[in-house]
């Protein structure tokens, strides 16, 4: 858990800065109005460039984030030609359950709809306002392309250029063939490759923690902007987001999982939720499923019974890669944001935001609020103000603890379905190792 020198969670600290920017600028819009002198100098000069600053760092630091944790997260997999099917099988279902996940989100948000009902003029003002500070970070994505050009761009023909052009998508796919490399080519050389691109994880992972320190002062920032436009509305507007996500998660934990389980790891649901209670938990309560990791592998060997060198190859690779209700989260978020400030967003952005969104999840650090640079990056990618991203940041812990929940779980029912008839193989070659030895 993210905490201060004080030894206060930052979590707190941001629903401080959340709750004082809501509320100063909620007064400033019943007592003054937005039209003020006062109010248009200062959050042209003061409130609006703090802000600005904030998502500016996180853009900085998205593409080498995502790059080295996505590389990372595939070439933990480990040596796929020793394993056989287990790593292909738990990268086969970390895809389709990650998929299904987002396909639910944006069904759920594209139905109920709780961005709209926004005053239209308030929201193109603030959108062109936002365009303005977001212009040169990241290009917007194409409006109207055809499906065969859209699935023959993401092939990159000079992934050097894609990156200085900021196309995420391309160099996501890079990424992750690049990782797919290092699990099959095994040598001196790329493991030292691959600790270097660790090395490179690492020390992105610490910008962005020093990042997200400034987030307090950011978020008060940027909702005393979006409260002092929008007014009472915004409050409506995010209870409805959050209803929705939620909604959207609880039918991914208690639809999604219990047939997956049921279905393909033969294993009765009610059982299963029952033995993985503790990991459940402890993933609610610090919402990290890197902190969550020791916990699910004791579940996943004392009371799923799963055996040893599955669980935990499988649930190490999960907190970093399986991370599907994040990827339900980004969907849901874009897709509110875009509504809020209306933004019509085509079939083929959706699909490009869904597709993100899947590869997000594999590359998003298992770490409170790690999400967010993704969710920054894609808003503009849509062209969506990226100020947007301060009206989910005050409620935002209340659903990482949700969506980590998702993801530990995820995490157990890929290891339960993956061990499903891989027992006696893996046993043998670990067996086989042990003589060797």
């Amino acid at each position: 858990m993210e905490t201060t020198k004080r030894g206060i969670p930052l979590h707190v600290f941001m629903l401080a800065g959340f709750g004082i920017g809501l509320a100063a600028g909620l007064w400033v819009n019943i007592n003054v109005g937005a039209e003020a002198p006062w109010v248009q100098w200062l959050t042209a000069n003061v409130t609006g460039p703090i802000g600005q600053i904030f998502l500016r760092l996180l853009f900085m630091l998205v593409l080498p984030l995502l790059f080295s944790a996505l590389v990372v997260g595939v070439a933990e997999m480990g040596d796929l030609s020793a394993l056989g099917r287990v790593g292909w099988k738990t990268l086969l279902l970390t895809v389709v359950i990650s998929s299904i996940a987002v396909l639910i989100g944006l069904a759920l948000v594209n139905y109920f709809r709780p961005g709209d009902g926004v005053d239209q003029a308030l929201a193109q003002r603030l959108l062109t306002e936002g365009a303005e500070g977001a212009q040169g970070i990241i290009a917007n994505a194409p409006e109207n392309i055809q499906f065969g050009q859209f699935f023959l761009e993401l092939i990159p023909q000079n992934v050097f250029a894609a990156a200085s052009a900021n196309l995420v998508l391309p160099v996501m796919v890079f990424a992750l063939l690049f990782g797919i490399g290092l699990v099959l080519v095994k040598s001196p050389a790329t493991d030292q490759l691959q600790q270097t691109i660790t090395g490179l994880f690492e020390v992105m992972m610490k910008l962005i923690g020093l990042v997200i320190k400034l987030a307090p002062i950011a978020v008060a920032c940027l909702m005393f902007n979006l409260a002092a436009l929008f007014g009472w509305d915004l409050l409506a507007r995010l209870a409805a987001y959050v209803g929705v996500a939620v909604a959207a998660m609880a039918i991914h934990m208690f639809v999604v999982y219990p047939l997956t389980v049921l279905l393909l790891g033969s294993k009765n649901p009610f059982a299963f939720f029952a033995q993985v209670r503790d990991p459940m938990l402890v993933a609610f309560s610090t919402a990290s499923s890197n902190a969550t990791l020791p916990v699910s592998l004791r579940a996943a060997e004392t009371e799923l019974k799963l055996p040893r060198k599955i669980s935990r190859f499988v649930l190490t690779v999960g907190a970093t890669a399986n991370q599907n209700g994040t990827a339900l989260f980004e969907g849901v978020t874009v897709l509110f944001l875009a509504q809020f400030f209306n933004v019509d967003l085509s079939l083929q952005q959706q699909i490009m935001v869904m597709l993100i969104c899947i590869l997000g999840g594999i590359g998003t650090a298992g770490v409170p609020a790690g999400s967010l640079p993704v969710i920054a990056m894609i808003l503009v990618m849509v062209g969506v103000p990226a100020e947007g991203i301060g009206i989910i940041l005050g409620v935002d812990r209340f659903l990482d603890m949700c969506r980590t929940t998702l993801n530990v779980t995820g995490d157990l029912v890929v290891a339960t379905v993956v061990s499903r008839g891989e027992t006696d193989t893996v046993e043998a070659i670990t067996e086989a190792s042990a003589v060797q030895t």
